[in-house]
């Protein structure tokens, strides 16, 4: 159907003449035919140029103007005139009678010029002129070998074993083996061999004759003959009178019931047995191995061990989360609480003979480990130990079978099933504690160090304790070994690798963790030569990382090392922003001749009246105010004040109101500080009283598309072009640098300085580093990920493949994870991360939350909703923040009531205090909206009224701004929103840039 123009005119001229400059060409089908007119099209275009359709022809615009000759040209040449395209030259009458908006085109047919908005013109889609039906696509290969998996960084420490503290340290005995086992209920060691308990008749009959039933059918090594029947009954009758009178009422029967078992079992009754051993039933040693003999467990036990194994399996890595000793024990999930079997023997053990008969068998085991203690034999004492250093809490159970050492001995850091206490009270845990101590002590003076050390870590559970003993003792390696296993501060762990002579572990346990500053503290402490040693490596790899404000604050204590802290300061100096000024404060202020060789950049700094720039003189001045009084301090500060009162002026808000007397103080000379004005309080910033809008059309479209952006320091902006790499742009909008690497999404470094560029490959992606001061860019890595973080500190970036997350380490030469968690429940479907938290969610509406510091601590998991039994939740889009907050679309369905199409709103809260409100939805179709969040702004992408717009709302869910994209069928915008800025693009070329601190919006494109 015909288009009708807006507005005509008889013009005196109908086409242009000669040569002139072409913007763009027309061709008229009904003219040149369908077929030639296509030909002359794809003849002409390039990459950046566009084609619409009309006036029933087709409209080609130049990526830029071209000269032509009319007579010769190969379509109608437009000429663009103040934002218009023309076919002839009109007079300034006939501009007036046409009233030609912007962004349209006149055009003379038959003598009447016509005028023809672009804004509602289809866009010509060339692809679909190739008929491409006849051609086969075969799959193809890369015909290089896939990159090997990513691998680790920090190879886990082997289990600290008892071998781990010398070879002196005696393995544990069978029983013990058994008995530990029973007690966290699980099978027995398949090579432990113990003595087959013997039956009820067996026991029986031992009786009447007189012998034991143990040793009935063996050789009787070292057996002790048992007393008599009448013996023991004379003796069981003997005591229980005097159990009646000392023990409370109600608990004749259990008495009665623990003695019969007790005589059953061929064991003196030890009632009044103490842990010293005083009292009836010493014996001999092989007695006292006897004693300390488990027993097979019985029906139920076994049943129940042969089922406790996949619960425990599971606690204890099988889970999520675990991989191979690379996921921090901190990531463990709570252990559960007592199961019902373990409340019933809890309840047993109180109401039943249960607990008298289970009193006495500790009561013996206790009473020969003392003996051993006592009797010297730290040997058998060592096998036969009770660690203490169970940490018991609500879901602690008492345990019912006795004591010993672990069936492997190794070091099980990740989680484990509920505790369980031996019940003996905290008298008896300090006698126990008292003999360990002087065992300890004995060893120590013995030169037995890996033993003592053994004593304080596995018994005592005092494992910092140990690690100190270990390293006053010049066992490094050791106590970094123990230190890292026990997952001990992460700060002490960097500092036992560091004296054990391993400082890249260090270094890289220390930039996992993010525990220099701790480490380095922990060092000067005892260690000051070590501790500058640890200072110059933080200080590189901050460097490294692009941190320069850090890395100069790391090594500046070092006095040898200010001349590496002069070339980081110039480094940081040259990438501007807030942490530039402070650096440029301190090379002018402290380094010396810094004021002659700073001079013109402080001036430039300083004589600068842009509001982009406050920050930075704020940030100048708050460095110069911390430095201690000098000549050079004092010649910056007047034209430091006077640059601040100029910016208080512009901006009232932006300066704290005493700050300007705080900086003058210092002056000798008091005339500036007597004409200082009366500075009025602070206002709100004057853009928040009204919504900013802002529209780009067609006609603002760039020459390149537009795939990714993001804002640097200095009002700088990058631009990814996708396969022609990227570019640098200036405030106003003038290119400063090419990078030629593939770039169809930027990761940008908090600090500014450096991004990634990332380009899918297949089934990788290709990833490359640029260098924004240096002006380089060089190809980094291919990993295989479908997310990613969109911004990282320079030398961490958070990653998601398959169903693993991982800390990618990007300084190193190839992709090495730092840390991971694997087995996610889902895929990942975003990821955001900030200096202090790390946050992702899965494709099954669950949020994982994890806190950075000290290493990542997973601080929250949960679904964004509960779900109903039968309904399954599909996550459509969704907005994060490191700290939590999600807001995201979600289409639920179950079997009977499915609900295609159909999709709900939700919002999860933050972690922490930060406020934010519940989000309100629009009333657009739900379908067309997207969402996008930052700690202190939301965003809405919608379709509105034929243009697709963005609604900028603040922490209370109020209008601020809205920028709009002209033209319903241009391809769907791209939105990325910080703190400090908001960017809307596109494909086609168009960019609208919201500076969040003043409320001014730029038009951009790609230069």
């Amino acid at each position: 159907m015909r288009r009708f123009a807006h507005a005509r005119a008889a013009p005196r001229q109908h086409v242009h003449r000669g040569t002139v400059s072409a913007s763009a060409f027309w061709f008229d089908p009904e003219l040149l035919g369908e077929q030639e007119a296509r030909r002359r099209v794809m003849a002409l275009w390039a990459p950046g140029a566009s084609v619409l359709f009309v006036a029933e022809g087709y409209l080609l615009r130049l990526h830029c103007a071209q000269r032509v000759s009319t007579g010769s040209s190969p379509g109608l040449p437009l000429t663009l005139e103040g934002g218009v395209l023309t076919s002839a030259p009109l007079a300034a009458s006939e501009w007036a009678r046409l009233g030609a908006p912007r962004d349209s085109l006149v055009l003379v047919r038959a003598g009447v010029a016509r005028v023809h908005p672009l804004s509602s013109a289809r866009v010509v889609d060339l692809s679909s002129w190739f008929d491409v039906s006849a051609w086969t696509v075969l799959p193809t290969r890369s015909l290089g070998a896939p990159p090997p998996p990513v691998a680790a960084a920090v190879e886990p420490v082997a289990p600290v074993t008892r071998a781990s503290f010398g070879g002196s340290i005696p393995e544990p005995s069978d029983e013990a083996r058994v008995v530990l086992a029973r007690m966290e209920g699980r099978a027995p060691p398949s090579d432990a061999v113990v003595a087959e308990r013997p039956g009820l008749l067996a026991r029986l009959r031992s009786a009447w004759t007189g012998r034991s039933a143990a040793s009935s059918g063996s050789s009787g090594d070292g057996a002790v003959a048992s007393a008599g029947v009448l013996s023991r009954l004379r003796s069981l009758w003997g005591a229980a009178s005097k159990a009646e009178t000392a023990e409370g009422e109600g608990g004749g029967g259990s008495r009665w019931l623990g003695r019969l078992a007790a005589w059953l079992r061929n064991t003196p009754s030890t009632a009044g047995a103490l842990p010293s051993g005083e009292g009836k039933g010493s014996s001999s040693s092989g007695s006292r191995r006897e004693a300390l003999a488990p027993r097979t467990p019985s029906l139920l036990g076994r049943l129940w061990a042969a089922l406790r194994p996949r619960s425990t399996e599971k606690a204890a890595g099988g889970g999520r989360g675990a991989r191979g000793g690379q996921t921090s024990p901190r990531n463990a999930e709570p252990p559960p609480g007592p199961g019902s079997l373990a409340r019933l023997s809890q309840w047993l053990l109180r109401h039943t003979p249960l607990g008298e008969l289970l009193g006495r068998r500790k009561a013996e085991y206790l009473r020969r480990l003392f003996e051993m203690f006592e009797g010297g034999d730290l040997h058998e004492a060592l096998r036969h130990a009770i660690p203490l250093n169970q940490k018991l809490n609500e879901n602690t159970r008492e345990a019912l079978g006795l004591p010993g050492p672990r069936e492997d001995l190794k070091l099980r850091l990740g989680p484990r099933g509920p505790a369980a206490t031996f019940a003996g009270g905290e008298e008896l845990y300090e006698a126990l504690r008292q003999r360990y101590r002087a065992a300890l002590q004995r060893f120590e003076r013995e030169g037995r160090i890996e033993e003592a050390a053994f004593i304080l870590s596995e018994l005592l559970g005092a494992h910092e304790e140990a690690v100190a003993f270990l390293e006053r003792h010049r066992r490094f390696k050791l106590a970094a070994e123990l230190a890292e296993g026990r997952a001990l501060a992460p700060g002490l762990v960097v500092r036992q690798w560091f004296l054990a002579k391993d400082p890249q572990r260090a270094k890289a346990i220390a930039r996992r963790s993010g525990c220099f500053e701790d480490a380095v503290l922990r060092l000067e402490s005892t260690h000051f030569a070590e501790a500058h040693e640890l200072r110059l490596l933080w200080g590189q790899s901050r460097a490294e990382a692009g941190s320069w404000v850090q890395a100069v604050e790391a090594i500046w204590p070092v006095q040898a090392a200010r001349e590496q802290a002069r070339e980081w300061i110039e480094r940081g100096v040259d990438v501007g922003g807030v942490g530039g000024a402070r650096l440029l404060a301190l090379w002018a202020g402290s380094l010396p001749g810094g004021l002659d060789a700073a001079r013109a950049r402080v001036l430039a700094l300083l004589d600068d009246d842009s509001l982009n720039g406050a920050a930075e003189r704020l940030a100048f001045a708050q460095t110069l105010a911390s430095e201690p009084p000098s000549g050079v301090r004092s010649a910056l500060l007047v034209p430091t004040v006077r640059a601040l009162m100029r910016d208080r002026a512009l901006v009232p808000a932006h300066l704290p109101t005493d700050f300007i007397t705080y900086l003058l103080r210092d002056l000798p000379d008091g005339a500036l500080r007597a004409d200082l004005p009366a500075l009025a309080p602070k206002v709100p910033s004057p853009w928040t009283r009204f919504v900013v809008q802002a529209t780009a059309s067609l006609g603002d479209a760039g020459p390149f598309a537009i795939h990714d952006a993001v804002v640097l320091p200095s009002d700088r902006l990058l631009l990814a072009l996708g396969e022609a790499g990227a570019v640098l742009l200036s405030a106003e909008g003038r290119r400063l640098a090419h990078f030629d690497v593939p770039a169809f999404s930027l990761v940008a470094s908090i600090h500014g300085d450096r991004v990634l560029a990332i380009a899918r490959r297949g089934e990788l992606h290709h990833v490359s580093r640029v260098d924004v001061v240096r002006r380089r860019a060089a190809a980094w890595c291919d990993v295989a990920m479908h997310a990613w973080a969109p911004t990282y500190d320079g030398e961490t970036w958070f990653v998601a493949s398959e169903l693993t997350v991982m800390m990618l380490d990007a300084q190193a030469a190839e992709p090495r994870a730092l840390w991971r968690v694997s087995k996610v429940p889902g895929p990942v479907a975003m990821l955001a991360a900030d200096e202090t938290h790390l946050c992702f969610v899965t494709t099954d509406a669950e949020c994982w939350v994890y806190a950075l510091q000290d290493g990542p601590t997973l601080r929250s998991r949960e679904p964004f909703v509960a779900l109903g039994k039968g309904v399954s939740a599909v996550l459509r889009s969704c907005a994060i923040t490191a700290d939590g907050e999600v807001r995201a679309s979600v289409h639920f369905s179950d079997r009977e009531y499915p609900r295609p199409g159909e999709a709900d709103w939700l919002w999860v809260k933050p972690q922490g205090p930060r406020f934010a409100a519940p989000m309100s939805v629009v009333g657009e179709s739900l379908e067309r909206v997207k969402c996008f969040l930052s700690e202190s702004w939301r965003a809405e992408l919608t379709l509105f009224d034929g243009a697709w717009q963005v609604r900028l709302l603040d922490v209370r869910e109020v209008m601020r701004a809205r920028l709009n994209f002209t033209f319903e069928e241009s391809p769907t915008p791209q939105v990325r929103l910080t703190n400090t800025a908001l960017l809307m693009f596109d494909t086609r070329g168009r960019m609208l840039w919201l500076d969040l601190e003043h409320g001014t919006v730029r038009n951009v494109g790609a230069a």
